[in-house]
């Protein structure tokens, strides 16, 4: 489907003084390159203070860089979700594989944030999965339901349980998983959160449901809740989700 385009908006940080706009924005968005941008430039899709820029401008520290992207046409996503519980303050969707939960990737209408929004145009996730994840997505419908959410979703008093398809027969019923995310330079998107000694604290608990003839089936508690997860530590412990095109047997991106 075609969308209506975005303004994607970035306030310019102290460490960018005197960089031209070109060199900063092809930093910042380093899926194009120079030659790219200098093209959009030239279009006048990317404004400087609200003044069309050229590239040749000098930045400085808490400037306002708007790129106005063009409509695009998206990816196909699925259309539908199916509503598990509602009441005034939650609702409750299963989202289909497939379907991102928030804008980004090439994504903006074609998401279940939009499509939810549709309807009931209160609701914002408390949490996301990741586009090839089925499963439940909470949604506040009121600011307090939001901030109490927000309050409690890293915490005992909320349980995340999931199931996952791993490579690789385990040799364990159970396992303590601790290895700590961050992000990690990648060649193609800059970075991408992996197992990173640096990286921040995360906590999983893999119990094995069954095995097959090369697989494991697990289910996956989590205490904390780093982006790529459950992916992430199963990596690391040498059984990478079945499919995944990202993570290798280390948790490192392949």
């Amino acid at each position: 489907m075609l969308n209506g385009g975005y303004a994607y908006t970035t306030i310019i940080g102290s460490k960018h003084r005197g960089q031209t706009l070109l060199c900063y924005v092809a930093g910042l968005y380093a899926h194009s390159t120079p030659e790219v941008w200098q093209q959009r430039l030239n279009r006048g899709e990317v404004t400087l203070d609200g003044v069309a820029a050229t590239g040749r401008e000098s930045v400085t520290p808490g400037q306002t860089l708007v790129w106005n992207r063009p409509p695009w046409i998206e990816p196909d996503a699925p259309q539908h979700f199916e509503v598990l519980f509602e009441d005034p303050y939650l609702l409750a969707v299963s989202k289909p594989s497939g379907l991102p939960t928030l804008p980004g990737g090439g994504f903006m209408e074609n998401t279940l944030l939009r499509l939810v929004q549709k309807q009931t145009p209160s609701a914002n996730p408390v949490h996301r999965l990741g586009r090839g994840t089925t499963g439940i997505v909470l949604f506040a419908k009121t600011s307090q339901a939001a901030a109490h959410l927000f309050a409690n979703w890293n915490t005992p008093k909320v349980r995340k349980i999931y199931r996952a398809l791993a490579q690789n027969i385990a040799q364990q019923d159970a396992y303590e998983i601790l290895t700590s995310i961050g992000l990690v330079p990648h060649p193609r998107i800059g970075s991408v959160w992996a197992a990173s000694p640096s990286g921040k604290p995360a906590r999983s608990s893999a119990k094995v449901i069954s095995r097959g003839a090369s697989t494991t089936t697990f289910e996956v508690s989590l205490s904390s809740g780093r982006p790529h997860q459950i992916r992430i530590h199963l990596a690391s412990i040498g059984h990478p989700l079945v499919g995944d095109p990202l993570y290798g047997r280390t948790g490192q991106p392949l």
